[in-house]
């Protein structure tokens, strides 16, 4: 890992660390091990991880390990042993401490409450969404401050199903669309887990109202199923609507978007058609899993009417 001119690593080789640390699910993930891969010292890694990151090595190798295992938990009939050995635990007392400090609940009961849908099909979409997901909830919208090759758009037109989702809402400037979804999707992804409700894909934002100098951003979790009231404050259950869309795959960095949602206006100019709701953004690709930003894929749609 080459350092920068200051001597932290660059945001592209912390992902790079991070692709490898998701793949390691039972091996030595501690500080020490890290900045050994690393090539680095320990105070200068923990500096260049929590800076990139927002949680120190060992918090978020913990919070990834303790949700994939709760995704088993509920996915699969396997002990609580053997979940606890493949996610990186050294015995059932100590799986078990750390579950129940994270989630308030013990392993046996988590996995006896289940979720809140009673179909297989959504309980193993839900395994895939946090075995994906969990790596990179903070990560969303990130600047790398790369430039990219622009990427011709296709745009197509879909009809789209209703989406259930829970969503944080804020009024921001525009330069903290990635800030407010480091804050807000990790929030909303331990809420979903802790309370039982089953997600159905990526993380997304969406976009109710544009200003000035500033926006109405919703940060947004997938559900399989309409959630109840939530019981935690800021968050909300809502419905996107079905309907037609115009649908893109946006390709590389996500510094780039704004150019794909320009795209997406000289279409409906071209083809005489008119937004029908807010525009939203869902995020394909993973970055704790997919280190180099130019294969990033996030799907941007806009109903219309």
């Amino acid at each position: 890992m080459r350092p920068t001119v200051s001597g932290v690593p660059p945001t592209r080789e912390i992902l790079r660390l991070l692709a490898v640390v998701n793949a390691r699910h039972q091996d030595d993930v501690s500080l020490t091990a890290l900045a050994a891969m690393a090539h680095r010292s320990r105070f200068n890694l923990h500096r260049a991880f929590r800076a990139v990151v927002g949680e120190t090595p060992r918090a978020y190798t913990s919070r990834v390990r303790l949700v994939r295992a709760a995704a088993d938990l509920l996915a699969t009939d396997r002990s609580v042993s053997t979940i606890a050995y493949d996610h990186g635990f050294g015995s059932h007392a100590a799986f078990t401490r750390a579950f129940t400090r994270f989630f308030g609940v013990n392993p046996t009961a988590y996995r006896d409450r289940g979720l809140r849908v009673d179909d297989e099909w959504a309980v193993a979409v839900h395994s895939a969404v946090v075995a994906s997901v969990a790596p990179c909830v903070g990560l969303y919208r990130m600047s790398t401050a790369e430039g990219s090759t622009p990427v011709p758009v296709d745009i197509v037109v879909k009809d789209l199903p209703a989406v259930p989702a829970l969503v944080v809402r804020q009024r921001i400037a525009r330069d903290q669309i990635a800030s407010m979804l480091a804050a807000s999707l990790p929030r909303l992804f331990a809420y979903a887990t802790r309370t039982g409700l089953a997600m159905s894909g990526p993380p997304f934002a969406r976009y109710p109202e544009f200003g000035m100098g500033s926006l109405v951003m919703e940060g947004g979790v997938q559900l399989a199923a309409p959630a109840p009231m939530p019981t935690e404050d800021g968050i909300e259950a809502i419905t996107i609507p079905a309907g037609p869309a115009a649908v893109t795959i946006h390709r590389g960095p996500y510094d780039r978007l704004a150019e794909t949602y320009a795209a997406i206006e000289a279409w409906l100019d071209q083809e005489n058609r008119s937004a029908g709701g807010p525009p939203w953004e869902v995020y394909l690709t993973d970055p704790g899993e997919y280190p180099d930003p130019q294969t990033w894929q996030t799907e941007v749609i806009q109903p219309l009417a």
